[in-house]
């Protein structure tokens, strides 16, 4: 069969309905392609509106060519940040190099975006809310798979069937618990916590970020514009999952003050910051490894599937080029086959792209006073290195032509 007679077979048989759980990246992508597909399409999400802010994001590599044939690429160059220098700091303050970002990221300077997530979130959902139904403060109570398609429980109390479900609901998946069981099984955490918030721009950054670092702990100001605000994060290394802070923002402060009690330059502050912040985020850096992204009807997508962890600087990339060819494997087969095509095609980039943490202490985030002169060692080398040409994983999947858009 030809793509032109799948078509016209599309056309004229029913369209196949199915429900994306996430609004984030991934989901919007996903119902993007499948619409243009010829499905029918609802996205659940349970937060109450579309999530405007957050911190900056890459696409680059492959997801590149994800958002140009989306036809948001100039949107999204219009929205780049630009970020000029990156700054490296010793535990008492004084610089130990002063940087082009690319050079460490392994980015391409002049083609690589960054762009606010949020920024991302409404280019992609602007794409797509007029052909998709979107149901906010609202998620996946249950499912049920038959032979006919996927019973679905709203925890609003709708009943609905699908013949496909799509989890795209991140790092902490409901989705995935409800299809595959515990995360704890997929979990690979990395060493690292991290709090991330904002904070009155009081150090005259501008288009940059300052890091300093002693072993084990990090703190960084991120500034991505003019902004009177910057992107504060506290990153440290720990040996277990704080699970006891996971639900509980008031120990997710009290073990991040602990953490830096005794540190110096301006962590002190940001600390204060964070005790005050209304948009803390708390998490463990860390990676979703699976054997299978799908099952039955219900396959997996982005984070949920197969989160990189933010030491990659791949996530949302990873999410668009995921979004892509799994829509693209679906267009003309049904969900066995579109989901084996799904991985069999995506699989090795994740994983090479997963890869790019490395072994033992994270580049960026030494645990020991040794590990940290080296890495000060290798910045100051680097600091009078042109910029990089870009890692070979970023853009290690050329994109496949699927089947005429509808």
């Amino acid at each position: 069969m030809t793509h032109t007679d799948a078509l016209r077979d599309i056309r004229t048989t029913p369209r196949r309905k199915v429900l994306i759980s996430g609004a984030g990246i991934a989901g919007p992508a996903l119902a993007f392609w499948l619409n243009r597909y010829g499905f029918a399409v609802t996205v659940v999400e349970k937060a109450r509106t579309l999530r405007d802010g957050g911190y900056p994001i890459d696409v680059r590599g492959t997801a590149l060519e994800v958002v140009r044939r989306m036809g948001i690429l100039p949107r999204l160059q219009d929205m780049h940040i630009d970020l000029r220098r990156l700054t490296f700091l010793e535990g008492d303050g004084s610089q130990v190099a002063s940087v082009n970002p690319h050079t460490v990221t392994g980015g391409v300077a002049g083609r690589d975006l960054e762009v606010r997530r949020g920024d991302l979130t409404d280019a992609l959902h602007t794409a797509v809310r007029d052909d998709v139904e979107f149901l906010y403060n609202d998620s996946i109570d249950t499912l049920e798979q038959s032979g006919h398609g996927v019973d679905v429980t709203l925890r609003g109390g709708s009943r609905r069937t699908f013949d496909m479900v799509f989890g795209a609901d991140g790092l902490h998946s409901r989705t995935r618990e409800l299809l595959f069981g515990p995360e704890a099984q997929f979990h690979r955490y990395l060493g690292y916590c991290f709090a991330g918030f904002t904070m009155r721009n009081t150090f005259g950054l501008f288009r940059e970020t300052t890091l300093w670092n002693t072993p084990g702990r990090a703190a960084a100001l991120y500034a991505v514009g003019d902004d009177d605000e910057v992107h504060a994060f506290l990153n440290f290394a720990h040996p277990e999952p704080p699970f006891h802070a996971f639900r509980n923002p008031e120990a997710q402060r009290d073990l991040v003050a602990a953490v830096f009690a005794d540190a110096g330059w301006e962590v002190p502050g940001m600390v204060a910051a964070m005790r005050d912040a209304d948009d803390l985020f708390f998490d463990v850096v860390s990676q979703i490894r699976m054997p299978r992204w799908s099952s039955g009807r219900v396959a997996l997508v982005g984070d949920a599937a197969y989160s990189p962890s933010f030491l990659t600087g791949q996530g949302s990339s990873l999410a668009l080029v995921g979004a892509y060819m799994l829509a693209g494997s679906l267009a003309d087969r049904d969900h066995a086959a579109g989901f084996a095509a799904y991985e069999h095609n995506t699989r090795e980039f994740v994983t090479l792209n997963q890869d790019q943490v490395g072994e033992g202490d994270a580049a960026l985030f030494p645990t020991t006073a040794q590990a940290l002169e080296r890495r000060n060692d290798m910045l100051r080398d680097l600091s009078a290195m042109p910029s990089a040409q870009g890692r070979p994983a970023h853009s290690a999947l050329t994109l496949p032509e699927f089947m005429p858009m509808t």
